[in-house]
């Protein structure tokens, strides 16, 4: 069941195989087995793409509440065993949660009734798992304009830098300007995301109103990122944390004297608001923004 929905998600056997931490052929294994269990194919399998079927999209559709419930009757026996109500589930898209720190010790020294879990979360579809109830709260970079989610505090803002390959005629520059990036060119490629989001993070435009090219990179997590910026292939905008928690002797990084602040803030589904969130949004707001 976990191995269809994520696939049912990522549409791609390799993605799907590296989230669940098992093999390729594993994936592919176990689709194949419940085809044949099913009768008919859930997948359209090209050499260019993975698709649902028309079975395979009902099955997604009637499998995903019941799977659903299935981890949540777990959870409450697990948060029961311990001595807990609930447990706040939040995203993270950043690097640097032992930062951020105060922000959690007070929540579980306020709510002792509560659990809280942190775990890392993807930019490929940052929004899908509010939505879809897998998590409560998303740390992202902001602003964030979607109609049915709600933004709280800002946690943290943070400088930028340009990561480029350590043998890149930059690297040898301790500051540069974002103009540096319609010089060069940034990864870039189609997205799911919303302009005004990858805007956001990286402009598509420089500080003077120079178009910035993004190279036509497949890129699913900053593994993959840095392994294209090592290569030569392209420079990338990205928050100064990461020089803290991603140092890497084949990545230089560049502090960006002319770029805005990148702000990190708290965004959960407005239908969702419960006394938890509240709790921590309360918290963020007492201990006001961290400049890092």
């Amino acid at each position: 069941m976990e191995i269809f929905l994520t696939l049912s998600e990522e549409l791609h056997f390799g993605r799907t195989a590296e989230r669940l931490h098992v093999s390729s052929a594993r994936v592919s294994q176990a689709i194949k087995k419940q085809e044949r269990s099913i009768g008919a194919e859930l997948f359209e399998r090209t050499s260019r793409q993975v698709r649902l079927t028309p079975v395979g999209q009902q099955l997604r559709d009637d499998l995903r509440p019941v799977y659903q419930g299935l981890k949540a009757s777990v959870e409450r026996a697990r948060l029961s065993a311990q001595g807990k109500t609930d447990v706040l589930r939040i995203g993270l898209m950043v690097s640097n949660t032992y930062e951020l720190r105060p922000f959690w010790d007070a929540f579980r020294s306020l709510n002792p009734q509560w659990g809280l879990r942190l775990r890392y979360h993807g930019f490929i579809d940052p929004f899908g798992p509010l939505r879809r109830g897998e998590i409560d709260m998303l740390l992202t970079w902001l602003p964030v304009e979607e109609p049915d989610l709600s933004v709280g505090p800002v946690l943290f803002q943070e400088s930028r830098v340009a990561a480029v390959a350590s043998d890149h005629r930059l690297a040898d520059r301790g500051s540069v300007s974002a103009e540096v990036f319609a010089d060069f060119g940034v990864i870039g490629g189609e997205s799911l995301l919303p302009d005004y989001f990858q805007d956001a993070l990286m402009p598509f435009y420089t500080p003077s109103g120079r178009a910035i090219e993004r190279a036509d990179f497949a890129v699913t997590d900053l593994v993959g990122i840095f392994a294209i910026i090592s290569s030569g292939d392209a420079i990338h905008n990205l928050g100064a944390q990461c020089t803290r928690f991603h140092a890497r002797p084949d990545i230089t990084y560049l502090h960006l004297h002319d770029a805005p602040l990148l702000r990190w803030g708290l965004v959960w589904r407005s239908a969702n608001d419960n006394p938890m969130i509240r709790s921590l949004v309360r918290i963020a707001r007492e201990l006001g923004t961290m400049t890092l």
